[in-house]
Protein backbone atom coordinates (compact mmCIF):
# COMPACT_ATOMS: atom_id res chain seq x y z
CA UNK A 1 0.00 0.00 0.00
CA UNK A 2 0.88 3.38 -0.31
CA UNK A 3 -0.63 6.91 0.50
CA UNK A 4 -3.50 8.08 -1.50
CA UNK A 5 -2.79 11.55 -0.57
CA UNK A 6 -0.07 13.97 -2.27
CA UNK A 7 2.00 16.41 -0.66
CA UNK A 8 1.27 18.93 -2.63
CA UNK A 9 -2.27 18.90 -2.35
CA UNK A 10 -1.93 19.36 1.16
CA UNK A 11 -2.31 22.84 3.28
CA UNK A 12 -1.59 23.87 6.71
CA UNK A 13 -5.31 23.94 8.06
CA UNK A 14 -6.65 21.12 5.34
CA UNK A 15 -9.42 18.84 7.67
CA UNK A 16 -9.59 15.38 7.51
CA UNK A 17 -13.28 14.37 7.11
CA UNK A 18 -14.58 13.24 11.28
CA UNK A 19 -15.42 9.98 12.41
CA UNK A 20 -17.55 8.47 15.45
CA UNK A 21 -17.06 5.33 16.71
CA UNK A 22 -19.32 3.69 18.77
CA UNK A 23 -18.01 1.72 22.39
CA UNK A 24 -20.17 -1.25 23.92
CA UNK A 25 -19.19 -3.10 26.21
CA UNK A 26 -19.33 -6.39 24.07
CA UNK A 27 -16.07 -3.86 22.06
CA UNK A 28 -14.20 -4.01 25.72
CA UNK A 29 -14.47 -7.49 26.12
CA UNK A 30 -13.32 -8.14 22.42
CA UNK A 31 -10.66 -5.86 22.75
CA UNK A 32 -9.63 -7.42 25.94
CA UNK A 33 -9.17 -10.85 24.31
CA UNK A 34 -7.23 -9.42 21.94
CA UNK A 35 -4.68 -7.65 23.95
CA UNK A 36 -4.67 -9.59 27.06
CA UNK A 37 -5.54 -6.66 28.94
CA UNK A 38 -8.37 -8.17 31.34
CA UNK A 39 -8.11 -4.95 34.29
CA UNK A 40 -11.47 -4.98 35.80
CA UNK A 41 -12.12 -1.25 35.44
CA UNK A 42 -12.88 -2.00 31.67
CA UNK A 43 -15.42 -4.86 32.35
CA UNK A 44 -16.47 -4.83 35.88
CA UNK A 45 -19.07 -2.08 36.98
CA UNK A 46 -18.89 -2.53 40.56
CA UNK A 47 -15.24 -2.59 40.99
CA UNK A 48 -14.56 0.94 38.27
CA UNK A 49 -16.79 2.68 40.45
CA UNK A 50 -15.24 1.40 43.87
CA UNK A 51 -12.22 3.15 42.44
CA UNK A 52 -13.64 6.19 41.41
CA UNK A 53 -14.45 5.91 37.93
CA UNK A 54 -17.92 6.88 37.15
CA UNK A 55 -18.48 3.26 35.28
CA UNK A 56 -16.67 1.08 33.51
CA UNK A 57 -14.27 2.72 31.02
CA UNK A 58 -12.90 2.25 27.56
CA UNK A 59 -9.01 0.76 27.36
CA UNK A 60 -6.98 3.62 26.35
CA UNK A 61 -4.85 2.28 23.65
CA UNK A 62 -8.19 1.07 22.09
CA UNK A 63 -9.21 4.85 21.85
CA UNK A 64 -5.77 6.04 20.54
CA UNK A 65 -6.49 3.15 18.15
CA UNK A 66 -9.65 4.26 17.34
CA UNK A 67 -8.41 8.15 16.94
CA UNK A 68 -6.16 7.35 14.63
CA UNK A 69 -8.51 5.78 12.38
CA UNK A 70 -9.37 9.18 11.00
CA UNK A 71 -5.42 9.90 9.75
CA UNK A 72 -5.45 6.35 8.65
CA UNK A 73 -8.57 6.66 6.56
CA UNK A 74 -7.40 9.44 5.00
CA UNK A 75 -3.94 8.54 3.76
CA UNK A 76 -5.38 5.20 2.66
CA UNK A 77 -2.83 3.74 4.22
CA UNK A 78 -1.74 2.64 7.84
CA UNK A 79 2.05 2.18 7.24
CA UNK A 80 2.03 5.80 6.69
CA UNK A 81 1.85 7.05 9.85
CA UNK A 82 5.28 7.15 10.77
CA UNK A 83 4.86 8.72 14.32
CA UNK A 84 1.68 9.18 16.84
CA UNK A 85 1.81 9.56 20.16
CA UNK A 86 -1.32 11.19 22.73
CA UNK A 87 -1.77 11.70 26.39
CA UNK A 88 -4.88 10.25 27.99
CA UNK A 89 -6.64 12.94 29.60
CA UNK A 90 -10.27 11.93 30.12
CA UNK A 91 -12.03 8.49 30.22
CA UNK A 92 -14.32 7.10 27.87
CA UNK A 93 -17.10 5.98 29.83
CA UNK A 94 -19.12 3.05 28.38
CA UNK A 95 -22.29 2.47 30.31
CA UNK A 96 -24.32 -0.86 30.40
CA UNK A 97 -26.89 0.05 27.92
CA UNK A 98 -28.06 0.22 23.84
CA UNK A 99 -25.79 3.06 22.68
CA UNK A 100 -22.63 2.24 25.29
CA UNK A 101 -19.97 5.42 24.91
CA UNK A 102 -19.39 6.96 21.58
CA UNK A 103 -15.42 8.54 20.75
CA UNK A 104 -15.69 11.15 17.96
CA UNK A 105 -12.77 12.40 16.23
CA UNK A 106 -11.58 15.70 14.27
CA UNK A 107 -8.13 15.86 12.38
CA UNK A 108 -6.22 18.59 10.52
CA UNK A 109 -2.98 19.29 9.40
CA UNK A 110 -1.26 21.55 11.53
CA UNK A 111 2.30 21.78 9.70
CA UNK A 112 3.81 20.74 6.49
CA UNK A 113 7.41 19.03 7.52
CA UNK A 114 9.08 18.53 4.49
CA UNK A 115 10.01 15.58 2.88
CA UNK A 116 7.03 14.59 1.92
CA UNK A 117 5.45 14.54 5.56
CA UNK A 118 2.61 16.60 7.77
CA UNK A 119 2.00 16.64 11.20
CA UNK A 120 -1.86 16.04 12.11
CA UNK A 121 -3.62 17.10 15.41
CA UNK A 122 -6.26 14.87 16.31
CA UNK A 123 -9.23 15.87 18.56
CA UNK A 124 -11.20 13.17 20.23
CA UNK A 125 -13.92 13.74 22.16
CA UNK A 126 -16.39 11.78 24.19
CA UNK A 127 -19.46 13.01 26.17
CA UNK A 128 -18.59 16.49 25.44
CA UNK A 129 -14.80 15.36 27.33
CA UNK A 130 -11.57 15.43 25.07
CA UNK A 131 -10.34 12.19 25.72
CA UNK A 132 -6.79 12.55 24.17
CA UNK A 133 -4.24 15.61 24.66
CA UNK A 134 -1.39 16.51 22.40
CA UNK A 135 -2.58 13.87 20.03
CA UNK A 136 -0.77 14.11 16.87
CA UNK A 137 0.52 12.08 14.44
CA UNK A 138 3.23 12.47 11.32
CA UNK A 139 2.53 10.78 8.24
CA UNK A 140 4.27 10.28 5.10
CA UNK A 141 2.21 11.10 2.41
CA UNK A 142 2.64 10.12 -1.85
Amino acid sequence: MAAQIQYADVEVGTELPAASFPVTRATLVQYAGASGDFNPIHWNEKFAKEVGLPDVIAHGMFTMAEAIRVVTDWVGDPGAVVEYGVRFTKPVVVPNDDRGGLIEVTAKVAVKLGDNRVRVDVTAMSAGQKVLGMSRAVVELA
